[in-house]
């Protein structure tokens, strides 16, 4: 892991550079390198995997730290420093780069890199609510059962989902059909309706009974979670079922959830609880 230390000044920076950016979108690097290296004390640190960028986040002192990659590498990092509870003392920052960035403009970072590097820099830190579940994982933006589709298109081949064999039979498919024709082993089959039972704040919202298209739950900025059922229907589209609280529990036949940019499971039941200004994440003034 390669260092290089600039003169401080007030406030230090540790500036951790994920691997995936520097592979993606190396140009855009060098411009946050050169913005946040010329307004604070600065540390950058050029990890190569997980266990180095977890290393040094373990070891940046009284340091700010800033990430500069995708929304994988903001929830990486804001899941490390909940794993060892300093997400209270911490101020996060992020300079989006990489492909995938819906999470950071959500979260109000913007995505050109000059101006979230300038935010860093001049802008104030936003206390956000942040998501929990009971394995002690983290939900940023929001949540979905089920996934949007069983395996996910991989967004890079060090994070791909869905099993070996898929991504085996996509990659040699791509590689016979003549360009321009779509090849159907690009996607899984379209997931159908589930039967699960969803609880908010230990009330039922809806049973095994009633099969569902889909749950979404996301944090709000008052403290609880807003959650979204969207019954199955046949015919005319149903209502969806629309609560919001501070727990919500979902528990059924073995389920996938995406959460952020991961899907995990199967699980046959999850709880997430919202916490209320969890984590701090540097925004410009005029966002927060």
């Amino acid at each position: 892991m390669a260092e290089v230390a600039t003169s401080p000044t007030s406030e230090q920076l540790l500036v951790v550079i994920d691997p995936v950016a520097r592979r993606t979108d190396n140009e855009s690097v060098r411009i946050a390198k050169d913005v946040l290296s010329g307004g604070a004390g600065t540390k950058v640190c050029l990890p190569e995997g997980p266990e180095e960028f977890a290393r040094a986040l373990a070891r940046r002192g009284s340091r700010r730290p800033v990430v500069v990659g995708d929304d994988r590498a903001l929830i990486r990092a804001v899941s490390l420093l909940h794993r060892h509870r300093e997400l209270a003392g911490c101020a996060l920052s992020v300079v989006p780069v990489g492909d995938v960035m819906s999470l950071a403009r959500s979260l109000g970072v913007p995505t050109g890199t000059v101006a979230a590097a300038r935010a860093v820099l001049d802008g104030v830190e936003r206390r956000m609510d942040l998501m929990v579940d009971d394995s002690d994982g983290v939900v940023l933006g929001a949540l979905r059962i089920p996934p949007l589709s069983p395996f996910p298109a991989a967004e890079d081949p060090e994070d791909a989902s869905g099993p070996p064999w898929l991504r085996t039979c996509q990659s040699l498919v791509r590689t016979l059909v003549p360009a321009g024709r779509p090849s159907r082993l690009t996607a899984g089959p379209e997931p159908g309706p589930s039967r699960l039972r969803v609880e908010v704040d230990g009330e039922t919202l809806v049973d095994l009974n009633q099969p569902v298209e889909a749950v979404s739950v996301s944090p709000t900025a008052s403290g609880t979670a807003s959650v979204e059922i969207r019954p199955a229907s046949v015919g005319a589209e149903a209502s969806p079922l629309l609560a919001q609280g501070r727990t919500v529990t979902v528990s059924g036949a073995h389920f996938r959830y995406r959460a952020d940019t991961a899907v995990s499971g199967p699980v046959r039941t999850r709880t997430w609880r919202v916490r209320e200004g969890a984590w701090g994440l540097t925004v410009p003034a005029a966002v927060s």
